[in-house]
């Protein structure tokens, strides 16, 4: 079976897909990829399933190499990338030759970014999943020196392809739907919530993303008196200091603290995707709205192929340019 070779790797990464739902009541967060966009992007490109693994990585990425030839993708927050040396497009999808060294440096913004492979990658499942939780004890970071298994590629001989730059990393308006306890939040507190511009803190992983803000807290009438409750991703839940605290795939099942709203799963990945200098604001809608709006992620793979485009090498930086067929046959003008 065909494999890439991890050589060096970033300080967070690891095995992901769309996750394991459906285990919450066993005390199980549904995880998966931080960034489910990404995942819909790399599937266009490769032209398979969404439910296909890939290589997620936080902040900084990493040296492979291939034993055979290998397409990849790469989407999700932009990274330095580069081929034997060469630099690749992000956002696009690429050959990679047996024995070729591709290198991932850091994110020039945004946080996550994605490594994906034809075939996807065909690591162990568990409950339906390959996707790594590590607050679960399932799975676990990659490391130099594995050796990640890849499935068979059902469109090995396809052409490159590439996609238009996308804004999701610089943060934006988050559509949020009201949670359980909005109602205990005085209507000011709620307007003010609205319209305080919000940046992410160093606090933060595939659990939650803390919030920075200036202002006076957001305290509910109950801040420290609700129960433990059934948690979801995309819950903003207070803290005891009125902080909000943004929940993503690996969060917790269950909390304490109230909850001002939910942000809407398709708007979740620009949360995660939040670098320092993003700034975020927040904007309550009603259900029929948020119903709208959502898409499946196959109809976002859909979406995302009507805007694929053939990705056309720059001849000068071809070095192998030579070894094609630049020239077929011949005409006579004058026939």
């Amino acid at each position: 079976m065909s494999a890439l070779k991890v050589l060096r790797a970033g300080p967070a990464m690891s095995i992901q897909d769309l996750g394991r739902p459906g285990h919450m009541a066993n005390g199980l967060s549904c995880g998966g990829a931080a960034d489910r966009i990404a995942l819909a992007e790399g599937a266009a490109l490769l032209g398979q399933s969404v439910q296909s693994s890939a290589l997620e990585m936080a902040g900084m990425g990493g040296e492979f190499e291939a034993s055979e030839p290998t397409r990849i993708a790469l989407t999700g927050a932009p990274m330095q990338a580069s081929l034997d040396g060469q630099p690749l497009v992000w956002n696009a999808s690429h050959k990679l030759e047996a024995g070729q060294r591709l290198t991932i440096g850091a994110v020039t913004s945004g946080i996550y970014g994605y490594l994906h492979v034809g075939g996807g990658f065909a690591t162990e499942p568990f409950l339906n999943s390959r996707t790594a939780h590590l607050v679960a004890g399932i799975g676990a970071l990659i490391k130099a020196g594995d050796m990640l298994p890849i499935g068979q590629d059902p469109n090995a001989e396809a052409s490159a392809q590439k996609l238009p730059k996308e804004a999701r990393f610089t943060g934006g308006t988050i559509r949020i739907l009201p949670s359980v306890q909005t109602a205990n939040f005085a209507p000011e507190t709620l307007d003010r919530f609205q319209a305080t511009e919000f940046t992410r803190t160093p606090r933060g992983n595939r659990q939650g993303a803390e919030l920075a803000f200036e202002g006076d807290p957001f305290a509910s009438a109950d801040q420290l008196s609700i129960l433990s409750e059934p948690m979801v991703a995309g819950d903003i839940q207070m803290t005891g200091t009125g902080t909000p605290f943004v929940l993503l795939p690996e969060c917790q099942t269950t909390g304490g603290y109230p909850r001002i709203g939910t942000v809407l799963p398709d708007d979740l990945p620009l949360v995660a995707q939040a670098g320092p200098a993003a700034t975020l604001r927040f904007k309550f809608v009603d259900h029929a709205e948020a119903t709208q709006a959502h898409r499946t992620p196959e109809q976002q793979v859909k979406e995302v192929k009507a805007k694929l485009q053939p990705l056309i090498r720059d001849p000068h930086n071809i070095r192998d340019l030579l070894s094609y067929q630049l020239i077929s046959g011949m005409v006579n003008a004058r026939d």
